[in-house]
């Protein structure tokens, strides 16, 4: 397993639970609004001068953190892509943790093994587009079936779940309405474009939407899915 960080305490990352983040490397995604260039790929890894953390001294913290810990965020990167994943998340369950599972939704096979070893205890999906600005926002070639595929299966889980979505600008209101039909009934949070450290240089030079605009989207789509933009009241 490529740990490439790992974060010993949140509060807010796993909802009702004091959790611990293990941050995966490697995604099948290059966003470019990405905040966490360094853990999209070995290369970029290697190039951050960063040591990856050893898998027994993981277990050694959250062995020694047993009372004070409820739960383990895994995160990346994009976690399912880690071909050991499943053994990895069955030695965390074994010692008693909740576990939180962060996806971009492309593997919808390895959602469906964990959800019927129960291995998950909650998932949180990034939904990043408009099944047709998937390729030029995320600059990867994916199924639109597989998103849709991984919507659907936790939709029908049973397992607690959200779905997130980052405003990135090339993201229009009608998209976003688009967007909200996919999630009907569903928990939706979004989160506002953070341009300092994005991916793509370019990227970096476009402004965030406004917080006015979002909150009249909200407004307008709260009878079709359970909407709101994280880090406001």
């Amino acid at each position: 397993m490529f740990i490439g960080a790992l974060q010993k305490t949140t509060l807010v990352d796993f909802p009702n639970k004091v959790a611990c983040i293990v941050f995966l490397v490697n995604c099948n995604f290059k966003c470019k609004f990405c905040y966490n260039r360094e853990l999209t790929s070995h290369k970029f890894f290697k190039k951050s001068k960063r040591e990856l953390i050893d898998e027994k001294d993981f277990f050694n913290f959250i062995e020694s953190k047993k009372k004070m810990l409820d739960g383990v965020v895994i995160t990346g990167g994009e976690p399912t892509l880690s071909p050991g994943l499943t053994s990895f998340l069955r030695k965390i369950k074994s010692l008693g943790f909740a576990i939180k599972l962060d996806t971009n939704g492309t593997n919808p096979g390895i959602l469906k093994k964990l959800f019927a070893e129960r291995l998950v205890d909650y998932v949180a999906m990034d939904f990043k587009a408009p099944f047709e600005k998937y390729p030029k926002i995320t600059q990867s070639e994916i199924s639109s079936e597989k998103i849709l595929g991984s919507i659907d299966l936790i939709k029908t889980s049973g397992v607690a779940h959200e779905f997130r979505t980052t405003l990135y600008p090339l993201l229009t209101i009608n998209d976003l309405l688009e967007m909200a039909k996919v999630l009907k009934g569903e928990k939706w949070f979004l989160q506002n474009f953070q341009p300092e450290n994005a991916l793509e240089v370019k990227s970096r030079r476009l402004k965030p939407m406004k917080v006015s605009q979002i909150k009249e989207f909200i407004k307008e789509v709260k009878p079709l899915v359970n909407v709101s933009l994280r880090g406001e009241d």
